[in-house]
């Protein structure tokens, strides 16, 4: 036996792998950060859109709009779940980032409603619906494509380069935001610096499609022709799959937006922290949770993905309400970025190996229709609407009752963590068993 040999194609391998990983990766990337980057400029721009006096009336309307982009998901979820299915998972995630390619640009040259009038908020409704409609695919087909290419040994830790991107997406449009708000006035991002991230979300998605047309399909022709590939119907038989992964998502999603994208404004209206600090804050802990994933990913192929999501359960139903109600009190910058580190570390556990998770309960036929679908439904209801379920909260002085509705969705995840089978082994992707005991399309045999 050739060792060199050997270990030369593995490394071969390894490279291969990493680069795959590293194409997907890059779209995912760049259409969170697009989905995020108007989230991030609705304050700048608003009033070239809605022309209402009030500033609260023009963000409440820019806010709308982004809630539509959620709204568009589980179509998205079931689109592209279906044509990655039934086309290949490269094709969907190539559709995916156009679509989003599409959205930015749109919205980086949109006429005012100085301009064009009533055609002008049209104009971003549509561009926001593309957006939510690519990244409601992109989810289900790329966390599928990651899962599938990362091999057996390490797939954990592979696959949880999925996260990593999508909150790389988030941390860079807060940094984009930031260095332009240090190279230009506040006048000038009204005027036309707001549409400086869209033109950037736009050219990065041209480079993502091209990265990912050098993707290898991890689906065969056989299981893409076959009757049942994408079908809703051959979904539907797959009960338990599909409520565990709504039951993940829904208490999966709701924490990751409350600790991520409402925290900031959690410190600043509740906890009385100035934005400024608010905003450093939260970028270094993105960034810490970032690199977290792949840490926690590499965990979960030692101990199982079962494990990491019963700690996800447990630790967010006690440590919740504790950790919101001393991050609502004022502390100074490095208290209180040690409680959100804490929140990020628990959820952690959840965002590691969500999208790997999700995708080992599901025959191949419907793995990305699987991963998609129940995810885009979950998360549109429960993580899109975390921020205004604890506003509206809060202005009816109850704002106690948010943590609590957290722990409740938490219990949930955990409910679904402890119906789930040890995925690493009685999943649908080859696990630890041996190479000849796997069936086609990576089904274990028994």
């Amino acid at each position: 036996m050739d060792h060199g040999a050997i270990r030369e194609g593995e490394v071969h391998e390894t490279r291969h792998r990493i680069t795959a990983i590293m194409a997907a990766a890059s779209g995912n990337l760049v259409e969170w950060y697009d989905f995020y980057a108007y989230s991030f400029t609705a304050l700048y721009f608003a009033r070239a859109f809605f022309p209402n006096e009030d500033p609260t009336v023009q963000l409440l309307n820019a806010a709308a709009v982004f809630a539509i982009g959620f709204l568009m998901r589980p179509i998205g979820g079931w689109l592209f779940g279906w044509l990655a299915d039934r086309k290949g998972r490269r094709f969907s995630m190539l559709i995916s980032v156009l679509l989003m390619c599409g959205g930015s640009l749109l919205i980086a040259v949109l006429p005012t409603y100085a301009t064009a009038g009533i055609v002008a908020p049209a104009l971003l409704l549509l561009a926001r619906m593309a957006q939510g409609l690519a990244v409601g695919g992109e989810y289900g087909a790329s966390a599928t494509y990651m899962s599938e290419v990362a091999g057996d040994r390490h797939r954990g830790f592979f696959a949880s380069f999925h996260y990593v991107t999508l909150i790389g997406g988030q941390l860079l449009a807060v940094l984009v935001i930031f260095l332009i708000e240090q190279v230009l006035t506040a006048d000038e991002i009204r005027a036309w610096g707001w549409r400086i991230p869209f033109v950037i979300g736009a050219v990065a998605a041209v480079v993502a499609m091209v990265l990912r047309r050098t993707l290898h399909e991890t689906t065969t022709e056989a299981s893409r022709s076959r009757k049942e590939a994408g079908s809703i119907r051959a979904l539907l038989r797959h009960p338990l799959p599909l409520l565990v992964v709504l039951g993940l998502t829904v208490g999966g999603s709701l924490a990751f937006y409350t600790f991520t994208t409402y925290m900031q404004k959690y410190l600043v209206n509740t906890a009385g922290m100035p934005v400024p600090v608010a905003t450093r804050l939260m970028v270094v802990a993105l960034f810490v949770f970032m690199v977290l994933q792949p840490v926690f990913g590499a965990l979960s192929d030692a101990i199982g993905r079962k494990v990491m999501l019963i700690a996800f359960g447990v630790l967010g139903v006690v440590c919740t309400v504790p950790l919101l109600n001393a991050l609502g009190q004022p502390m100074g910058f490095w208290p209180t970025l040690g409680l959100v580190l804490g929140c990020l570390v628990i959820v952690s556990c959840y965002t590691s190996v969500s999208g790997l998770v999700k995708a080992e309960l599901f025959p191949i036929e419907v793995r990305a229709l699987g991963v998609g679908l129940p995810y885009a439904i979950a998360n549109a209801a429960f993580g899109g609407t975390a921020e205004s379920v604890a506003l509206s909260l809060k202005s009816s002085g109850i704002e106690w009752a948010f943590a609590w509705y957290v722990v409740a969705m938490v219990a949930v995840a955990l409910v679904a963590a402890v119906a789930m089978p040890d995925t690493r082994t009685r999943g649908h992707m080859p696990g630890r068993v041996a190479p000849d005991r796997v069936a086609a399309g990576g089904t274990p045999v028994r």
